[in-house]
C-alpha cells in the first residue's frame, strides 16, 4: 500500500488546489444550465476529475529524482513489451501452480504479478461506469471500450517517451497487457455500472428537476449570493490588474473598491434593468414589490446593505495598523476603538453568517437581508 499512498496523496492536494480554482465558475455553469446546484452532478463530476488526476499519477508517480534515467539502466534494457497474456504465464511460473491440481491455485495470492495484473484491470474500472452514466445507453459499449484503450494508450505512451522527454530514457515499460487489462477493465465498468448507478439519481432526474424549477421561475438562495461573489470577484480583479499598472496604497484600494462596488452593484442595474453583471451571467434579475424593475432609491438600499459589512471590516483593519506611542491617552483610547471595531465586525459577520445559513436551509422561504432591506425579489431572467 505503500507504494500507492504518494499518488493518492499527490491527487488529493492537486484535486483541491483546483477545486479552489474553479468551484465558483463550475457553479455558474450549473446554475445556468439546470437553474439549481445539482448535488448528484457536482459529486458526479469532481469526484470523476479526482479519479483521472489519480489513475494518472498512480501510472506515473513516484517520479526519478535525476532526468538522466538511463544511467540506472543496463545496456539493452527492453522497455517494450508486445507479447500478449504474458502475465498469465508469469503468474504460473512465479507461483509454481499447477493447472491440473487445484489446491495449489491458492498460491496465485501470494505473487505481486497478479496483482499487478488486478490492479491495471480495476484501473480504469471506475472510468467504464463514469462513461455510462454519461453515455447512458448499452448500445455505447464500443465507444466505451475505445476510450478504455486510448486512455490506456495514453499512459503507457506517457511511460515509453519518459513523460515526453522530460526523462532520457523510460522508467517504467510499455506494456501490451497493460493495455489488454485497462481496456477490458473499462468494457467491464460500463456493462455492469447500471447495478451501481440504480442507487443513485439518473441525468433525466436532474433535467427533470430542472425543468420543474423553471416553470416556477424560482431563484435558489445559493444562486442569489453566487451573483454577489460574482460581482465582488469583478471588482477584485479589477483591482488587482489596477495594482500592477498603477502604485496602489491602503487608501486607493479603498476609493477604487467603493467605487467598483457602486458601479456594480447600483449603476449597472439601474442602467440594466434590475440586472447586475453576476445576475446576467446566471440568468436572473431584480424586481419590485410591482413586479417590474425597481427604483433607484430600491436599487441603492441593496448596494448599501451589502456594502457596509464589507465597509465594517476595512474600517477594522485600517484600526488595526493605528499603534500611536505606548503610555500616551492616545494609546488607550486607540487601543480600546480597535478592540470595539473588531467586536463590532465580528458581531456583524456573526448575525449576516447565521442568517445567510438560515435563508439556504430553508431554501429561500425567507429572503435575504440585503432584498428584504430594498423591497425587492429576484427572479429568473426570461428575456
Amino acid at each position: 500500500m505503500a507504494a500507492y499512498e504518494t499518488p493518492l496523496l499527490a491527487a488529493v492536494a492537486v484535486f483541491f488546489l483546483g477545486a479552489l480554482v474553479l468551484t465558483v465558475p463550475w457553479m455558474v455553469y450549473t446554475y445556468r444550465k439546470y437553474g439549481f446546484l445539482s448535488i448528484w452532478t457536482t459529486v458526479v463530476v469532481y469526484s470523476f476529475v479526482f479519479y483521472l488526476i489519480a489513475a494518472l499519477f498512480l501510472v506515473l508517480l513516484p517520479l526519478p529524482s535525476v532526468r538522466d534515467t538511463c544511467q540506472f539502466q543496463k545496456p539493452g534494457t527492453q522497455h517494450v513489451s508486445l507479447v500478449p497474456f504474458f502475465f498469465v504465464g508469469d503468474v504460473i511460473r512465479s507461483s509454481g501452480v499447477v493447472l491440473s491440481r487445484p489446491g495449489t491455485y491458492a498460491a496465485v495470492l501470494r505473487e505481486s504479478a497478479f496483482w499487478q495484473a488486478l490492479f491495471n484491470f480495476f484501473l480504469l474500472l471506475p472510468l467504464g461506469v463514469y462513461l455510462r452514466y454519461f453515455l447512458r445507453e448499452r448500445k455505447f459499449w464500443k465507444r466505451a471500450f475505445a476510450i478504455g484503450f486510448g486512455l490506456s494508450l495514453f499512459f503507457e505512451v506517457t511511460q515509453l517517451t519518459g513523460i515526453y522527454g522530460i526523462y532520457n530514457c523510460p522508467y517504467r515499460v510499455f506494456d501490451v497487457d497493460d493495455l489488454i487489462l485497462n481496456s477490458t477493465g473499462a468494457l467491464f465498468g460500463f456493462l455492469m455500472a447500471p447495478v451501481l448507478l440504480a442507487l443513485f439519481p439518473s441525468r433525466a432526474d436532474v433535467l427533470a428537476k430542472s425543468e420543474r424549477i423553471e416553470e416556477l421561475r424560482f431563484v435558489p438562495p445559493l444562486s442569489q449570493l453566487l451573483a454577489i461573489v460574482v460581482d465582488y470577484a469583478i471588482v477584485r480583479i479589477a483591482w488587482i490588474v489596477y495594482g500592477l499598472v498603477l502604485p496602489a496604497g491602503v487608501v486607493s484600494e479603498f476609493v477604487f473598491m467603493s467605487a467598483g462596488l457602486l458601479i456594480v452593484l447600483f449603476v449597472v442595474p439601474m442602467l440594466g434593468r434590475g440586472r447586475t453583471i453576476g445576475m446576467r451571467v446566471l440568468r436572473i434579475r431584480l424586481a419590485g414589490a410591482d413586479g417590474g424593475v425597481p427604483s433607484w432609491i430600491a436599487l441603492l438600499k441593496r448596494t448599501a446593505a451589502i456594502y457596509l459589512p464589507w465597509l465594517a471590516t476595512i474600517a477594522a483593519r485600517a484600526l488595526e495598523g493605528y499603534e500611536p506611542a505606548f503610555g500616551t491617552p492616545e494609546y488607550m483610547f486607540a487601543a480600546w476603538l480597535t478592540v470595539g471595531a473588531l467586536v463590532l465586525q465580528a458581531v456583524i459577520w456573526l448575525v449576516i453568517v447565521v442568517h445567510m445559513l438560515v435563508v439556504l436551509i430553508g431554501r429561500g422561504k425567507r429572503a435575504f437581508y440585503f432584498d428584504r432591506a430594498a423591497g425587492v425579489e429576484e427572479q429568473r431572467d426570461v428575456e
